[in-house]
C-alpha cells in the first residue's frame, strides 16, 4: 500500500518537471464530487491530482456537494493531501487520506470524514457510485455514522439503516398532491425505537438526496444532514 502511495505522489510532486524527463505512471481519470462532514469543524483544505498531474484544492461548499473534478487514478487509488506543495523526498506525508476504487466505478462522489485524532491517515473517504445505474434519479442515499443501528420511514418504505453502512433508499411514490412525504428516522435504544427526526420532505424525480445520520458533539441524540443533488447531467 504504501509503495503505492509513493509512486502516485511522487507522479503529481514531480508534475512541473518536463513532460520528456519524466515517466508516466499508470493512471486513469474518473469523475468526481465532494462533500466534507464535520460538524464541529466544517472547513477543511484538501487537495486533489488532476487529469494533467497538477495538485489542485477540492472547492468544497456548505452542506452541498462540490463542483465536479476529474482526478487521476494511478492503480485505481484515490488519494487525498493536505498541502498543494509535496516533498518529493517524502511523499507519503502529504497524504491525509487514500483508498482503492473498483475499476468498474466511472463517476463518485466521495464523502469525507474525520478519523479520530490518533489515527492516520487523518480522513477516511467513502464513495458513492454517482452513476444512473446505482443512484437513479428520485432516489436517496443513506450514511450511517453512528454505532446504533437506525431506521428510516420514508413514504411507503421502512429500512434499517447498519451502521457505518451505505443504504439505498428507493424512489418515494407514496406522496401527498404536492409531491411532499413524511420522513422520519429513528435509532435504536435498549430494544426500542426513538424518533430523532420527524420532517415533510418534497420528493421529486429530478432530485437525490444524501442523508447523513451522525452524532454531535455534547447532544443526546443522532442528528441528520441531507445534501441535495440537483445535477441532472449524468
Amino acid at each position: 500500500m504504501r509503495s503505492k502511495i509513493t509512486s502516485l505522489l511522487l507522479a503529481c510532486a514531480l508534475a512541473s518537471i518536463p513532460v520528456h524527463a519524466r515517466e508516466p505512471a499508470p493512471s486513469r481519470v474518473i469523475s468526481a464530487r465532494a462533500v466534507y462532514h464535520n460538524p464541529a469543524n466544517p472547513v477543511v483544505n484538501l487537495f486533489y491530482c488532476d487529469r494533467s498531474g497538477s495538485i489542485q484544492p477540492v472547492n468544497f461548499k456548505p452542506q452541498a456537494l462540490s463542483d465536479r473534478m476529474e482526478i487521476q487514478l494511478p492503480d485505481d487509488m484515490i488519494v487525498l493531501y493536505d498541502k498543494a506543495v509535496i516533498d518529493p523526498e517524502k511523499p507519503e506525508e502529504s497524504v491525509v487520506a487514500s483508498m482503492n476504487l473498483s475499476p468498474e466505478t466511472q463517476k463518485m462522489i466521495m464523502l469525507i470524514v474525520p478519523r479520530p485524532a490518533a489515527l492516520k491517515p487523518a480522513y477516511r473517504i467513502l464513495v458513492i457510485n454517482d452513476s444512473a445505474e446505482s443512484f437513479a434519479r428520485g432516489e436517496s442515499k443513506i450514511v450511517s455514522m453512528i454505532s446504533a443501528e437506525s431506521a428510516i420511514r420514508a413514504g411507503e418504505h421502512k429500512l434499517q439503516i447498519p451502521p457505518g453502512k451505505i443504504t439505498r433508499l428507493p424512489v418515494v411514490r407514496q406522496v401527498n398532491d404536492f409531491n411532499m412525504a413524511q420522513t422520519n428516522f429513528y435509532y435504536s435504544h435498549h430494544d426500542s425505537w426513538i424518533a430523532f427526526a420527524e420532517r415533510q420532505l418534497h420528493y421529486i424525480d429530478a432530485t437525490r438526496r444524501i442523508f447523513i445520520i451522525h452524532a454531535t458533539p455534547g447532544a443526546l441524540q443522532p442528528a441528520v444532514s441531507t445534501i441535495v443533488d440537483t445535477d441532472t447531467t449524468f
